[in-house]
């Protein structure tokens, strides 16, 4: 696997990610990313005799309010297709979230057609919880944004302003990578308090098969705020045998300006993955400020980004490994759920990210 070089430079933390993979891919902008620094003494090393996990399809779990209106956004104008859907109780989320069956009422996951990674499975809940982030700061520590690649961004900034969507400034935002390369951001306010960042690099596309027809691909990264970056990379690395695929430390005033930082502060970001461009862990960890911890909060039933959900095709190595690790993990046994049965079991990050990750049965 490709492990990417640490970086400093001045842009968003997608942005780096995706100029990077574009250009090693040969389908971005011609400019070389920036040049290479000495890697950071923290950066994990995966341990050599660590058996392999197979993680596979990756999901973010969200509550909703209403599944119709986030399905009118991610199906009707985003063009992401349903992939399983269910109304009515469900025993087996039940079982996983200390729920009563009847605590859920519909549910359903849509993916870009044809990705197994990045799908979102959302969850509508009787007598919901206030959403995760409502009245957050943007560096407090949560399951912060899912972000979207899209393909001419000022075309679709003006179509979701057209829908009816809300965005955080009243147009997009463009700026430079620092190496050469341009791209464009715009955060819209989603459905349930959920920050959805839709982001282009200009002269630059991911392969064709990852967007929809309407232009959209995703998701590509789940962002989430840690007070301990070098502790939650460890954590993916050495507990889950993902990559470290990017590192970097954005500053400046570019970057305080664009994300809404005071003065002096920056980020520390990283990319963790496998041997695929979407469903991404994207760990951030703000410099010079220190926000509220919420991940207490992000449990069913409440709205917004909840968790993340890996499927394997062996869980017996998954959990040698978090035992060699030391990771204390919860057995759930054979659980029934939308996207199948199987044995699920579910582990903590340091910062508090809770992760299921659940046995898919052969093909």
């Amino acid at each position: 696997m490709l492990k990417m070089p640490t970086t400093r430079l001045s842009a968003t933390p997608l942005a780096f990610y995706l100029l990077a993979t574009l250009a090693l891919t040969g389908c971005g902008p011609a400019e070389p990313p920036p040049p290479a620094t000495p890697p950071s003494p923290s950066a994990p090393a995966e341990p050599a005799s660590a058996p392999d996990t197979d993680l596979g399809s990756f999901q973010h779990v969200t509550g909703v309010a209403d599944l119709d209106v986030a399905l009118a956004l991610w199906v009707e104008q985003f063009g992401f297709e349903v992939v399983a859907r269910s109304d009515g109780s469900d025993g087996g989320l039940a079982q996983l979230w200390s729920l009563q069956p009847e605590d859920i009422s519909r549910q359903a996951m849509v993916r870009t057609p044809g990705q197994d990674y990045g799908m979102v499975h959302f969850v509508e809940f009787v007598d919901p919880d206030p959403p995760v982030r409502a009245g957050a700061e943007v560096y407090d520590m949560v399951p912060k944004n899912l972000d979207i690649s899209v393909r001419d961004l000022p075309a679709r900034f003006a179509e979701m302003v057209a829908a009816g969507q809300v965005f955080r400034t009243e147009t997009y935002k463009e700026a430079s990578s620092g190496s050469g390369g341009r791209f464009r951001e715009g955060q819209m306010k989603g459905h349930d308090d959920t920050n959805i960042v839709l982001l282009e690099v200009v002269g630059g596309s991911l392969p064709a098969e990852l967007y929809t027809p309407q232009g959209y691909a995703g998701v590509t990264a789940l962002i989430g705020i840690v007070p301990d970056a070098p502790a939650e990379k460890r954590f993916y690395a050495e507990a889950l045998g993902l990559t470290l695929k990017s590192e970097s430390l954005l500053t400046g005033p570019e970057i305080e300006a664009m994300i809404g930082l005071p003065p002096g502060s920056g980020l520390d970001v990283s990319m963790m993955g496998g041997d695929h461009t979407l469903g991404v862990m994207e760990i951030i960890e703000y410099q010079g400020v220190r926000g509220t911890n919420r991940y207490p909060q992000a449990k069913p039933k409440a709205l917004g980004t909840l968790h993340i959900t890996y499927m394997t095709g062996n869980l017996a190595a998954v959990k040698a490994r978090l035992a060699a690790a030391g990771v204390p993990v919860t057995e759930y046994g054979n659980v029934s759920t939308l996207f199948g049965s199987g044995e699920a079991i579910a582990v903590t990050t340091p910062a508090g990210m809770r992760i299921e990750i659940h046995e898919r049965a052969a093909s």
